[in-house]
């Protein structure tokens, strides 16, 4: 048995396509622009890389988007100011801060800041107080990417046994939260594994679904999966550099999952790729949840 891809490229694509037509549709019958607002501190080349991702997202889909660039040394009221102006703005539908922020401002302090029926992270405690307890709410982007991989690639958690690894705030937790839920997508029994889980392998082999978000390259090898498990990996690890596909003469970014993808192969029944399957969903879920905001706006 060789596993099934399952291609967030194509995924992320037929939600995008799905998207467009719906903004086009909000903006025709209600005359409303979903809008996303985005606070970039610094010059971290990552967060660069993702923010300039983000507003070639919200060009090719019809939303309205403006990055406000601070500098590194930006004081952390000066930030706070700037999420309040967006929370007033009506323009924005929702409001993103990228992270990390420079050490000298409180990353929660800024997060609490954005008005929750703007925060399209899912990060503000009041949605994922929502989330934990099954109330509608702004599903953190990378878990609810996730959620929409299995149920579109046939994979359905509802009965299943969901085994994640990692329980970081961005993925694990709400991903735990998010698949034992009694609702669509969700009705799965989930286990959770971690650095103090003694003898994670005998947990990983009962996984009929494996989510694995820690961290750590290729630590999930064949002998810790059960045949035909679904294996979603979540890690994306530079572990050094390669000649490109496209151009060998030109050196890129080595880049592995947190799951030994070559000896697991043969064993799952279907599995996402590094890069290319966790990682093209998270930006078009966020810009799902900027359109719902907006929907929301309009209704009411």
């Amino acid at each position: 048995m060789v596993a099934e891809i399952i291609s967030g490229k194509e995924v992320a694509k037929t939600i995008r396509e799905e998207l467009t037509v719906k903004v086009s549709a909000l903006k025709a019958e209600k005359g409303i622009i979903p809008g996303l607002g985005v606070i970039l501190v610094g010059e971290d080349p990552a967060s660069v890389s993702y923010v300039t991702a983000k507003g070639k997202a919200c060009e090719q889909l019809g939303i309205f988007e403006e990055t406000y660039k601070m500098s590194e040394d930006t004081s952390e009221a000066d930030v706070l100011a700037k999420v309040e102006e967006l929370n007033n703005d009506p323009r924005f539908h929702g409001i993103l801060v990228q992270l990390p922020l420079p050490k000298h401002i409180d990353e929660e302090k800024v997060l609490v800041k954005i008005n929750p029926d703007k925060d399209v992270d899912g990060f503000h405690p009041m949605n994922v107080g929502k989330m934990v307890v099954g109330k509608a709410s702004f599903l953190p982007c990378t878990p609810h990417g996730i959620q929409e991989l299995l149920m579109r690639s046939g994979n359905d958690p509802e009965g299943k046994h969901v085994v994640i690894v990692g329980r970081s705030n961005i993925v694990g937790k709400p991903m735990m939260n998010i698949l034992v839920q009694k609702a669509q997508g969700a009705n799965a029994t989930v286990c959770m594994c971690h650095t103090r889980t003694k003898d994670m392998a005998a947990m990983t082999r009962q996984a009929d679904i494996l989510i694995v978000a820690a961290g750590v390259p290729e630590m999930i090898k064949a002998d810790m999966v059960k045949d035909g498990v679904v294996i979603i990996d979540v890690g994306v690890n530079r572990v050094g550099m390669k000649p490109s596909k496209k151009d060998p003469e030109r050196m890129v970014a080595d880049l592995r999952g947190d799951v030994d993808f070559e000896s697991v192969k043969d064993k799952a029944s279907f599995i996402t790729p590094v890069p290319g399957g966790v990682g093209p969903m998270t930006i078009t879920m966020l810009m799902v949840n900027t359109y719902e905001s907006a929907l929301k706006s309009a209704n009411e």
